[in-house]
């Protein structure tokens, strides 16, 4: 049995001043940060970091070759751990994820990122799909406020409503403090 962390498109355009900023996007990218630092310290070879790129102008953020479309700083790659670029809300679908993780035995994902509703959702959701037990770390996420014809739908709601979909049938859902905590606990008792 073997975890890889997922980090999703925790990328600039996400940030204040980005083409498509969330709410609180650096409370998420810090405890996004706490996750990295304990994967690094304790399983740097399943370290994962996927990047958004748009194809289409259209999509008006993630664009190619812009400050928008960088990884942010919170979360910066190191050289050995691996880049998956992706072009639709899933992290599986076009890429060379699941081939990574096959290649290394995984079979436990630690998911966590940008945006709740959408890459994130569709992320966990595929996953489970393709036989993957996943974790997703939910203070480590981020979305906005949504709206259909005249209702809002606070950031906060869309956050909560979307990670309780997923908590149960597709994922574990746990803060990072809870997720650290475990980790630690587990690592003890295999000492």
């Amino acid at each position: 049995m073997s975890t890889a962390l997922i980090i999703v498109d925790i990328q600039n355009d996400y940030f204040s001043n980005g083409k498509m900023e969330l709410s609180n996007p650096v409370k998420a990218a810090t405890n996004a940060a706490k996750v990295l630092e304990w994967f690094r310290q304790n399983n740097k070879d399943n370290i994962f970091h996927v990047q958004h790129i748009a194809n289409d102008v259209a999509l008006g953020f993630f664009l190619p070759n812009t400050e928008g479309v960088k990884l942010n700083e919170a979360v910066l790659p190191l050289e050995h751990e691996t880049i998956i670029t992706k072009h639709t809300p899933s992290s599986f679908l076009n890429t060379e994820l699941e081939i990574k993780l096959r290649e290394k035995r995984v079979t436990n994902l630690v998911i966590l990122g940008m945006m709740t509703h959408m890459c994130i959702d569709a992320t966990v959701r595929t996953a489970v799909e393709l036989g993957f037990e996943t974790t997703l770390i939910e203070d480590a996420c981020a979305t906005k406020d949504l709206s259909y014809q005249d209702k809002v739908v606070p950031a906060e709601q869309v956050h909560y409503a979307f990670v309780s979909a997923l908590n149960g049938m597709y994922a574990n859902v746990i803060s990072t403090e809870d997720f650290l905590k475990q980790e630690a606990n587990s690592i003890l008792k295999n000492n």
